[in-house]
């Protein structure tokens, strides 16, 4: 049965960069549409970026446009996360999460499987 495995969580300072990885060991990633989200306590699960099998293509929220990217590896068992210029308001426990589809979603719901997440503070 497929999992996620996420690592990568760390503490940063503020202007830093991270990456987040995520991977399913034994199956390959290559027919799941990929999405990255992230949660703080006391609010809801929000998106950060997801990326479409189909075609690779990623959508990401305009406030996270352009700090925030998806790759995979060549055998697409893993996917990671790239989070660049990272500010306090970062902090969260970051989630990846799949589902067998051409397309992604934005609705946490609309995935089936969950890795266990990972952590990410930015502080001084």
């Amino acid at each position: 049965q497929l999992r996620l495995v996420e690592s990568g969580g760390a503490l940063v300072q503020p202007g830093g960069s991270l990456v987040l990885s995520c991977g399913a060991p034994g199956f390959t990633l290559k027919d799941y549409s990929i999405g990255w989200f992230r949660q703080v306590p006391g609010k809801e699960r929000e998106e950060v970026i997801c990326e479409d099998s189909i075609d690779g293509q990623t959508y990401s929220p305009n406030t996270l446009k352009g700090r925030f990217s998806i790759s995979r590896d060549g055998a697409k068992f893993t996917a990671f996360l790239q989070m660049n210029t990272l500010n306090t308001e970062d902090t969260a426990v970051y989630y990846c999460a799949v589902r067998k589809s051409p397309t992604c979603s934005w609705k946490p719901d609309m995935y089936e499987i969950w890795g266990q997440g990972t952590r990410v503070t930015v502080s001084s």
